[in-house]
Parts: C-alpha cells; sequence; structure tokens
C-alpha cells in the first residue's frame, strides 16, 4: 500500500488521530501552556501524515519479504529506513507496554470464562442488577417525596392553628369593649321618666310641683305636669 493509493482513494479525511487522544497527549506533555485551535490541527494533520508515511513504508518491507501481516518489526525497520532511527527505544518501549496492557485484558477475560458461566446468563445478571437499582432508585425518590409533603402538611397545619388563635385572641379582646360601650350608651330616659326637684305636701296630701316630675317615653320628653291650684284648695277649706 503506497502513499500515492491513500491520496487517490480519498481516505486521508476520514483515517486520522482521534482529537480526544491528541489533546489528552498535548495535556500531558505541556500541561502549562496553551495551544491555539490552529495549533492542534497542525499538530494533527502531522501525525496524521507521519502514521500514513510509517505505514507505507513498512507494508513496502512487508510485500518485499513475501508476508501477509505487517509485524511490529516492520514498523521498526521502517522507521529506520524514513530516517527515524531515534525513535526505535521508544517504540520498543510502548509496544511493551501495550502488550502488557493487552495480556492484562485477557487475563480478566480468561477468568471470566472459568467461572463457567455462559455470556447469556452474565447478561441476564447483569440486567436484574441494573433493575434492582432503578427500584431502589425510585423507592429512594417516593419517600424523599412522602416526607416533603408530611413536612408541607404539618407547616399548613401550624400556620392555621396561629390563625385560629390570632382570632380568638381578637375576639376576647372585642367582646368586654363592646359590652361596656353598650352599658355606658344606655340613657337615663329609658326609665320612663326623670326626676327633677322634690314634691311638696299640700293638707297632708303629697302632690308634684311643676318641675317634680317629667315623664318621658325613649328619648322623648313629655310637658311637665301642671302645678296645682292652690287657690281653689283654699277656697274647699
Amino acid at each position: 500500500m503506497d502513499k500515492a493509493g491513500l491520496a487517490d482513494g480519498g481516505q486521508d479525511d476520514e483515517l486520522s488521530v482521534p482529537r480526544a487522544a491528541l489533546n489528552k497527549m498535548i495535556k500531558e506533555l505541556i500541561p502549562r501552556i496553551r495551544v491555539a485551535n490552529d495549533a492542534r490541527e497542525l499538530i494533527l494533520n502531522c501525525c496524521t501524515e507521519f502514521i500514513h508515511l510509517v505505514s507505507s513504508e513498512a507494508n513496502e518491507i512487508c510485500v518485499k519479504q513475501q508476508k501477509k501481516t505487517i509485524s511490529p518489526d516492520h514498523i521498526l525497520e521502517a522507521l529506520g529506513t524514513l530516517g527515524f532511527g531515534d525513535y526505535k527505544e521508544e517504540a520498543k518501549a510502548v509496544f511493551q507496554e501495550a502488550k502488557a496492557v493487552a495480556a492484562k485484558k485477557r487475563r480478566g477475560s480468561t477468568r471470566l470464562e472459568n467461572l463457567g458461566i455462559p455470556e447469556e446468563e452474565l447478561l441476564r445478571q447483569q440486567q436484574e442488577l441494573f433493575e434492582r437499582a432503578r427500584q431502589e432508585q425510585a423507592q429512594l425518590e417516593q419517600q424523599q417525596w412522602m416526607q416533603m409533603q408530611q413536612v408541607l402538611q404539618q407547616q399548613q397545619q401550624l400556620a392555621a392553628q396561629q390563625q385560629l388563635a390570632a382570632q380568638q385572641q381578637q375576639l376576647q379582646q372585642t367582646v368586654p369593649t363592646a359590652s361596656g360601650a353598650a352599658s355606658d350608651s344606655v340613657p337615663a330616659s329609658s326609665t320612663g321618666a326623670e326626676q327633677t326637684s322634690s314634691t311638696e305636701e299640700k293638707d297632708g296630701v303629697v302632690v308634684p310641683t311643676s318641675s317634680a316630675w317629667v315623664p318621658s317615653v325613649g328619648n322623648i320628653t313629655l310637658p311637665p305636669f301642671p302645678k296645682a291650684n292652690t287657690d281653689e284648695d283654699d277656697d274647699y277649706s
């Protein structure tokens, strides 16, 4: 596979280094330096071109050796052919690290296989765990909602009790005031008559004077009794 074939195939835009991986590498190498977006794009294009170049050279070496699979040795040889021999040691170290990670993953997969549980059963158990977690979360949310409702009801009841107590206190303060005002407003004339002066005695008979007894009805005062005729009494005597 040569470089011309890649260019003619129109795959340069599809095959590139993931931007997330590139950003992670930049952050790890220069954590205290800010890299502009244009610089990131340039680094991405350089990495992609470098990978294409090394891959094409390794492919040519593989074909010359009449091999069907590109091995790590072909990559290392391609680095030396292209003048990147200084990268061989670092490439070997990264290759050994990648092999260790792959072996660790294989061991984890082997432990699952040694359990003797089919993959379908493991998937079913996983779904059950997810469903149980969802139910527990729903119950927890329901309990929290009920607690909030109880607190709200208690607050409403307390507010109603305070309002009722305030109304009762206001009523108790209003009733004595109203009764006292009613007793003070009763007129003396409502008894039916007013006594304005004393009476006088004439020949052993007590008779009222003109201003002695003033009858009244409600708020209307009647005219006074006429004065007794003393002359007639003298004539009779």
